[in-house]
């Protein structure tokens, strides 16, 4: 049974960075940004596929772009 993980989908970069900034209280600095764009773009990473196979490979791009955009902000 395949479970519907549209409701887990950020819909904007600001509900998304409001999510990990305050939420999850993580420091969205250039480096950490960095390093998640290159995990996340690592398609052999296990933790990658995982993703990609969960949320879908469009919504996987989107979340790349968010990091690097938020690399840009910091």
């Amino acid at each position: 049974m395949m479970v519907d993980a549209t409701n887990f989908y950020f819909q904007s970069y600001e509900q998304w960075r409001h999510a990990i900034t305050v939420k999850c209280n993580i420091k969205l600095t250039p480096e950490y940004a960095r390093s998640r764009i290159a995990s996340l773009s690592d398609s052999n990473e296990r933790h990658t596929k995982e993703f990609a196979d969960k949320y879908g490979e469009a919504y996987l791009m989107q979340v790349i772009e968010w990091f690097a955009r938020a690399e840009q902000e910091s």
